[in-house]
């Protein structure tokens, strides 16, 4: 009889099912992990609420997950059984003018976990040969916990963003928009050596959340000068970076008029694909120097940076996991990801 599993599977907006499936083969090629936590993520939650239709439904969700290594095909190498192991999930190709550049993250014959293939929000996964192959599965430290091991893909995008920005010790850097990602990007901004981080938010209680990160100085732009604040608190400069982790027109077109000379402004929260075009202060980029940057997902070196990071305990993981669930609780973990009230999620099956 065929061993079965429970997985957690997207069959379009607003179906997604905790089922019964058969534990996936190991091929020679491939390794087989033994999932023991997964992050949910906003592009689960994206997927749930107004579907995804790059997810090759019907299909096992959940990119962010980590579990120890169950099985290692004759073919595989580089791994041991019991190994903890997490990943770069959006799997390149290896072959494209842009993976030969150096640059995976940005492949255009991406396949990410999840999406093109099985993903991690369920008992086993499969880690296809082609993610062996190029580099896109990372080992883990032993003592690192699993709900802190699952947060190494997101970190992994915002260290991405930070090495993109080139945050040097001291900067003063503003992160707008103070969600999961957002207060991520400030914690990754802070272990880079940003002496003073200013954060915005619009929604108190996501506000609230992030003071207890002890960020320098919160601002709610709807109640308090924004510009006036980042003049005040810099000298008149403007910050050395700015990071736009809202997904909104506003704070990605005021971020240029933020930025002392020189400065950098990285996006990276999109915009829906309907509201997608903004209108920027020319001026400002040209005479202030300005570099303005896009960051996109992440390589699989950002995925060795951030797991060094959680392994060395200088991320606060305890209070970016915000909850522990069971598998079954996926709904559950959609509704506290909607209101607004956790910050990470992570499904234990």
């Amino acid at each position: 009889m065929t061993a079965r599993m429970k997985a957690i599977r997207y069959h379009g907006p607003g179906d997604v099912r905790v089922e019964e499936t058969p534990v996936p083969d190991c091929g020679a090629d491939e390794i087989r992990v033994k999932v023991d936590a997964c992050a949910v993520c906003g592009t689960d939650l994206k997927a749930w609420r107004v579907g995804n239709p790059r997810i090759k439904a019907p299909q096992v969700m959940g990119h962010e997950f980590t579990g120890l290594v169950e099985s290692v095909g004759a073919d595989a190498s580089g791994f041991a059984l019991g190994d903890r192991v997490v990943m770069a999930t959006s799997v390149s190709c290896g072959d494209c003018a842009y993976c030969r550049k150096g640059w995976p993250n940005l492949c255009l014959d991406v396949s990410p976990m999840g999406f093109s293939y099985a993903g991690g929000m369920a008992e086993y996964v499969t880690i296809p040969a082609r993610a062996l192959a190029q580099g896109h599965v990372v080992t883990v430290p032993g003592h690192v916990k699993p709900e802190h091991a699952a947060l190494a893909e997101p970190v992994s995008c915002t260290v991405n963003a930070a090495n993109n920005c080139h945050i040097e010790s001291g900067d003063t850097v503003l992160v707008m928009g103070a969600g999961p990602m957002g207060i991520m990007n400030a914690c990754t901004a802070r272990r880079f050596g940003a002496g003073r981080i200013i954060m915005t938010e619009v929604n108190p209680t996501r506000l609230e959340q992030a003071r207890a990160f002890g960020f320098e100085v919160l601002v709610d732009p709807t109640q308090q000068d924004l510009a006036q604040i980042v003049s005040d608190e810099t000298g008149g400069l403007g910050v050395d970076v700015a990071i736009v982790a809202a997904p909104a027109a506003a704070p990605q077109e005021q971020a240029v008029t933020l930025v002392r000379k020189r400065g950098t402004v990285c996006l990276f929260a999109s915009l829906p694909v309907e509201k997608r075009q903004i209108s920027l202060d020319s001026r400002a980029i040209h005479y202030g120097e300005l570099r303005v940057v896009g960051t996109s997902d992440s390589t699989p070196a950002d995925v060795e940076q951030a797991v060094g990071y959680l392994a060395e305990g200088t991320l606060p993981a305890d209070q970016l996991v915000s909850h522990v669930l069971e598998l079954d609780a996926v709904t559950e973990a959609f509704e506290l990801m909607q209101s607004g009230e956790a910050l990470r999620v992570v499904l234990k099956p």
